[in-house]
């Protein structure tokens, strides 16, 4: 399970216009019609091509548990690409993106000065330049760990420095120990 990735995705969905298909045998008929066939959906499923076409006739209704989790998964990877591409390009050009997130967070700075980690608790708006760099860094396949540097970096920014007016020789930001993480475009 990937945390931010997951974040991203969950944020950018919220986006939709319409709802993803709901029942299995619908969720099959559109994964057969953007895939253009029952083979290649059977195959990203590692599921037999009969069973495909048994969900698109409506002669099986409920998957077993993991099915049904990769189905949806794959439903809502594809559902709405232009709406999905739209919210992600007015995120990042000018809307941002808010980070709600309760962790662990401290930070290296000059000696004298309070940085000893501690759980905070941060509902931020990042810039709009960050939330182009964490979805491109998704889209290159970036790892959790990279994805959650970028957030360090923006909190240091815009939460700790303030854009520039305090803390200016606060050198990192470390962000660990999360509780919770949500993104809201």
């Amino acid at each position: 399970m990937s945390l931010f990735g997951d974040g991203l995705d969950a944020a950018v969905q919220k986006a939709f216009t319409r709802p993803a298909p709901k029942s299995a045998p619908a969720q099959m008929r559109y994964l057969v019609k953007q895939l253009k066939g029952t083979k290649a959906v059977a195959q990203m499923l590692r599921v037999s091509q009969r069973t495909v076409e048994r969900y698109v006739k409506d002669q099986i209704k409920k998957p077993r548990p993991e099915l049904a989790a990769r189905l949806e998964r794959e439903v809502k990877a594809r559902w709405q690409p232009q709406i999905r591409a739209k919210a992600k390009k007015k995120a990042a050009s000018t809307g941002g993106i808010v980070i709600d997130t309760r962790a662990r967070m401290g930070y290296t700075a000059p000696i004298g000065s309070t940085d000893q980690d501690r759980i905070r608790h941060l509902t931020v708006a990042l810039p709009p330049v960050y939330a182009a760099r964490l979805f491109d860094a998704q889209e290159a396949g970036a790892t959790d760990q990279q994805l959650q540097d970028i957030a360090a970096e923006a909190l240091k920014e815009v939460y700790f420095q303030d854009g520039g007016r305090r803390a200016g020789s606060l050198e990192e930001v470390r962000f660990t120990d999360i509780e919770h993480l949500e993104f809201d475009l």
